[in-house]
């Protein structure tokens, strides 16, 4: 595997090329392999969103990082192959290290371990990840089926935004996930987030619940409720698609300083408003599991 983890798509290029049969028995393996990987992981779930921009690999991210302080083994699988950002939230450089052809999660914690493409690539989340559908069908099963996730409480996987090939092949390869789906309260992230519902039960994946990112926050200086976008609508949105809601998170600018200098918000000791609703959504999600 270690040809392979320098340019993770030669694997797919090597399954299309060769003979009919002989990628059909090589298909046959790799779904063995992907079986015996996922049947030791207990809890998957797939952060999702409709559209770009609402937080959602910050919300994988610190979702990630506060279950595997409270003891959980983590596993948090980015998919995102043209835009990966979860190395620099989470403040992890480098490439992944393999053993033999096995690729092992970076770690971020003793309880935490990260897959990305930008990992895998010697430039880093700089390259640019010029490919079309087959060859990243073969990188996220490659994902699963050549790591070494061991037995973990969860795995996250943070899918790019929308209903395309990334989402549809976790949900394909990863029958028994669940979706957790990222909005902000503004209106054309709640139409999105209803095409990402009906994404969700086309493919017969069961939706967890909704999470509202960048909601109502105190000001600063007088305490006052600010509500940068429509103001409960995340939550009126899982009510009329009839799925879960989770809870908010409010609006605070510490969460873009934090994401830049790669220290999670939820890695932090303090507790401040936006710590305290994540744990209410780790709590929500345990819940609901």
């Amino acid at each position: 595997m270690a040809e392979q983890t320098t340019n993770p798509s030669r694997a797919a290029e090597g399954q299309k090329c060769s003979s009919g049969g002989s990628a059909e028995i090589v298909h046959r393996m790799q779904d063995k392999m992907i079986e015996s990987s996922l049947e030791r992981i207990k809890h998957k779930l797939m952060i999702m969103s409709g559209k770009g921009g609402v937080g959602k690999s910050s919300v994988a991210a610190n979702l990630a990082v506060a279950f595997a302080k409270e003891g959980k083994k983590v596993g948090l699988m980015d998919v995102d192959l043209h835009g990966p950002s979860i190395p620099r939230i989470l403040g992890l450089s480098g490439m992944i290290d393999t053993k033999g052809k096995v690729i092992i999660p970076k770690p971020y914690s003793e309880n935490l371990g990260v897959v990305s493409i930008a990992s895998l690539m010697p430039e880093g989340d700089d390259s640019a990840t010029i490919w079309r559908g087959p060859l990243k069908i073969g990188v996220i099963r490659q994902f699963i089926s050549d790591v070494r996730w061991d037995d973990r409480d969860f795995l996250l996987v943070d899918s790019p935004p929308g209903t395309g090939d990334e989402p549809l092949t976790v949900a394909q390869t990863i029958p028994d996930a669940c979706a957790v789906i990222v909005t902000t309260p503004q209106e054309v992230a709640l139409a999105d987030v209803r095409r990402s519902i009906n994404f969700c039960k086309q493919v017969n994946m069961n939706v967890l619940g909704l999470i509202e990112n960048m909601g109502p926050f105190p000001c600063p200086h007088c305490g006052k409720e600010i509500a940068l976008f429509k103001k409960g609508g995340g939550k009126a949105t899982a009510e009329a698609m009839s799925v879960p809601f989770l809870g908010t998170i409010p609006f605070d600018p510490a969460m873009v300083i934090a994401c830049d200098d790669g220290t999670p918000i939820m890695a932090k000791e303090e507790s401040s408003p936006i710590s305290e609703a994540y744990n209410e959504i780790v709590k929500n999600i345990k819940e609901r599991l």
